[in-house]
């Protein structure tokens, strides 16, 4: 029997001042599964999944990642581990260009690989005209796009993706989708946070719905989409019911 290769028990975090952000959340994903969370602002997916990416210390209950305990911060677990953390710490006043650069080696690249790379890095975020700007004046779109870029480039064992894919026009929605899909094929483990039912049923084997700090449900992702957007969920087997009537499903 395969080992999980994500392994959650009871994960609580308290900020300071007394916000509880994760309140007892359990869940394992196996090696090659691209799971997703759902759930409303401020629910706790994104502190939940920057726990396995060591970007913040959980307050008690354990997570280990393949076979690391993540619980607490480790200065260099997430190059031991092959974790890719898709949404980058950035440096505000430095430059596209320089953040590049900080992310690459954050991630574990040597300085030369990341020179090697950075015009694809620039060119996959369509960014050429913004790369010397100081990333404070970015979009939150354009934050997004600089970060999967980076990934892009990259052959973790783990993806952790915390950002919708829709942040751009099709043609790079597309070429997201083209990378999330060579990584999972590739055998690749994904974790993933997205408000778009769309994605998660496009892209996901297994779906969790967090609300009120918890997972509230767990399922298939069309399943959990029914609990989450019920109203999505009764136009999607609308529009197949007639589209398959109609004999347009290939």
């Amino acid at each position: 029997m395969i080992s999980p290769i994500i392994e959650v028990e009871n994960l609580v975090k308290v900020y300071p001042g007394g916000t509880r952000a994760v309140d007892g959340i359990s869940f394992n994903v196996e090696p090659g599964e691209l799971l997703g969370f759902l759930g409303p602002n401020g629910a706790g997916k994104t502190t939940t999944i920057r726990i396995l990416a060591t970007l913040l210390a959980a307050t008690s209950g354990t997570a280990r990642v393949a076979g690391f305990d993540v619980t607490t911060q480790a200065a260099d677990v997430r190059r031991r581990l092959g974790l890719a953390m898709q949404t980058p710490t950035l440096d505000a006043f430095a430059t596209g260009r320089e953040n590049i650069e900080l992310y690459g080696v954050v991630l574990g690249l040597r300085r030369a690989d990341i020179r090697r790379r950075f015009d694809a890095i620039v060119q996959f975020a369509e960014l050429e005209d913004h790369i010397d700007t100081q990333v404070r004046f970015y979009s939150s779109g354009m934050l997004a796009r600089l970060g999967f870029a980076v990934i892009s480039q990259l052959d973790p064992e783990i993806l952790i993706v915390d950002e919708d894919l829709a942040v751009g026009d099709f043609a790079f929605q597309a070429k997201c989708y083209e990378v999330i899909d060579r990584f999972h094929v590739g055998g690749g483990t994904i974790v993933m946070v997205s408000h778009s039912a769309n994605d998660v049923i496009r892209l996901c084997d297994e779906a969790h719905l967090i609300e009120n700090r918890r997972i509230a449900a767990s399922g298939t992702p069309f399943d959990v989409i029914r609990r989450y957007q019920p109203e999505f969920a009764a136009g999607s087997l609308k529009k197949t019911a007639i589209t398959g009537a109609a004999g347009e499903i290939r």
